[in-house]
């Protein structure tokens, strides 16, 4: 069942009470500690697959983007997210700006936001063939980004926030 739309001061509140996850030193750390417990048991890893490894541990699809959030843990999100507000950032890897029409709350710290594009977006590659859209309605989550992905792993909406 959905939530009410989220207003703008409880988007301000969802931000501050994102996942908070410890620094860039002591991931390193720990993916120090772990490279060499597996090298002591005969098992050689690289400190890239190490630091790929504690990113899967805390949650995350890889070293980069536990990194981010690592770097900024307690910082809110920089643009607000509320019904009429402009907003950018990349569908189906493609950059719009546009304008938020609704924002819902969701299970599992979801939102579902739909975005008015300021102009349309060709949301086919193919040289031969385009499909404009101007409306899209998809599920994000705390940091602007939507949990499902291409194809090729691209995320199908980025925010820039």
């Amino acid at each position: 069942m959905r939530a009410p739309i989220c207003s703008r001061s409880a988007c301000l509140a969802k931000a501050h009470s994102m996942t908070t996850y410890p620094g860039i030193e002591e991931l390193k750390a720990q993916a120090k500690r772990l490279r060499q417990a597996m090298n002591d048991r005969g098992a050689a890893l690289t400190h890239s697959a190490a630091l790929e490894m504690i990113a899967r541990q805390h949650g995350v699809r890889d070293w980069n983007t536990l990194a981010a959030l690592a770097a900024k843990p307690n910082a809110p999100a920089k643009t607000p997210l509320f019904v009429g507000a402009a907003i950018g950032g990349r569908y189906l890897n493609q950059p719009f700006t546009g304008e938020i029409l609704s924002l819902s709350a969701l299970t599992g710290g979801l939102r579902r936001i739909t975005v008015h594009f300021d102009k349309a977006v060709d949301v086919v590659t193919f040289e031969s063939f385009s499909a404009f859209r101007r409306r899209v309605s998809a599920q994000i989550d705390a940091d602007g980004v939507s949990p499902r992905k291409t194809s090729n792993g691209v995320p199908h909406l980025v925010l820039d926030l």
